[in-house]
């Protein structure tokens, strides 16, 4: 039976991802007054400015405490919430960064080559028991803490507890705290060892606490484990979540592709079909790509990270995994794309477009555009994700753009411009 995952933020070298929140429904959706509320509900005070952290502390241990409720209150005695978490929770890469600015500063050929040199350290046993190739669990593991070598100084306590007073993301926050303090209480790790990123990751595979309580595993065979100290442990338990999460063993995670000049934008990152339902309409694989039988039997999306004027992609499922740990379209290619590398596998053919960065507030505003003009992003947060692409696919549709779901600055620029 697989066990229910969190997901995994990025190491506090690269700036860790807190989950993207559950989006809404197709972007056409939204009702006027329904828009109207989502626009207004994002510049409501939040939790963070109209509540004490002690009043948050005392709510807490009264939702979570327990048995263990003296245990976790001895833990979050005199503490403070930590500003820069705040502030790093609201410029994730990811998400404001263009994607191929992200791509090409993680796929780098030391990167690539420092994955070969430590293929190696992957156990052997972690893709014979899990099925997961050593080459993306060392691209994980160069991605989330370089080869463990920056794992994050935050006090993970602190860190969460900062999150839940915030309340953006509480209820998944409360949850994280408490499964740091049971590891705690529990024994498994001594409060001083829970360091790591300012989302709360952990380790040299930057496990949130849940995941460490529930998929974490002795890698290297000592009795004990370790992600903190222990290549083998972190890349071993990384497979196991992978695994939990449904990966396909023996299959890829994304193909190139090139569409044609009539290809509807509208179908990107849309309902999953088989390679044959692509290849009717045009899609070509990039030269190298050759999906396997089970590869062309599975359902897979066409993924613009860039829009129409960058790559596109055949996601297989195996991307979406990926996206477990960290649920991005440019941390998933990131993956992929290293571990090809290592593997020794082509390059991209197409080049990725030059474009400035989004700041928070063209984010932000894009999002209160789209929600008033009836396209419910699904959230007004300042995360261009999938909830978001959604609703901008609808708006372009709607003005008589090519329907890409890329959002740009200068289309933010527009989209606030137009709500004015």
């Amino acid at each position: 039976m697989k066990i229910r995952l969190v997901l995994i933020g990025l190491t506090a070298a690269c700036a860790p991802l807190i989950p993207e929140p559950p989006r809404g429904g197709p972007a056409h959706a939204a009702q006027p007054a329904a828009a109207a509320a989502i626009a207004t509900a994002a510049v409501q005070p939040t939790p963070y400015e109209d509540q004490s952290f002690e009043g948050w502390k005392q709510g807490f241990l009264a939702r979570h405490g327990g048995a263990n409720r003296a245990a976790f209150e001895r833990e979050l005695a005199g503490l403070s919430p930590d500003p820069s978490v705040i502030r790093l929770d609201g410029n994730q890469p990811e998400f404001s960064r263009p994607v191929g600015a992200y791509v090409q500063n993680a796929v780098s050929a030391q990167r690539i080559s420092q994955g070969r040199d430590r293929l190696s350290s992957a156990p052997v046993a972690a893709e014979q028991r899990y099925g997961v190739p050593r080459e993306i669990l060392v691209a994980i593991w160069a991605q989330e803490s370089a080869f463990g070598q920056v794992q994050g100084d935050h006090d993970v306590i602190r860190s969460l507890a900062t999150l839940a007073h915030d309340g953006r993301r509480r209820d998944w926050a409360e949850e994280q705290l408490k499964e740091a303090l049971t590891i705690i209480v529990e024994g498994r790790a001594p409060r001083s060892r829970l360091k790591g990123s300012w989302a709360g990751a952990m380790g040299q595979s930057q496990f949130m606490p849940d995941n460490y309580r529930r998929l974490a595993v002795d890698g290297d065979g000592d009795g004990v484990v370790d992600i903190w100290n222990s290549p083998a442990d972190a890349l071993m338990s990384a497979a196991n979540l992978l695994d939990n999460a449904g990966w396909k063993r023996g299959q890829g995670w994304h193909y190139e592709v090139t569409l044609p000049r009539d290809f509807d934008y509208a179908l990107a990152e849309g309902e999953r079909q088989p390679w044959s339902y692509w290849a009717q309409r045009g899609v070509v694989l990039a030269p190298g790509g050759t999906p396997s039988t089970a590869e062309q039997a599975e359902g897979a999306t066409i993924l613009l990270p860039q829009g129409a004027n960058g790559p596109a992609f055949l996601a297989l499922p195996n991307h979406y995994i990926i996206r477990r740990y960290n649920n991005s379209v440019a941390y998933a290619l990131a993956i992929g794309m290293t571990a090809d590398g290592i593997a020794g596998r082509p390059g991209l053919v197409a080049a990725w477009p030059d474009e400035a960065p989004l700041s928070r507030d063209q984010r932000l505003g894009a999002q209160r555009a789209l929600a008033a003009a009836g396209f419910d992003p699904g959230g007004i947060d300042g995360i261009v994700g999938s909830g978001t692409r959604r609703a901008l696919r609808g708006w372009q549709q709607a003005n008589g753009l090519t329907p890409d779901g890329h959002l740009t600055a200068a289309l933010a620029d527009r989209l606030i411009a137009e709500q004015r």
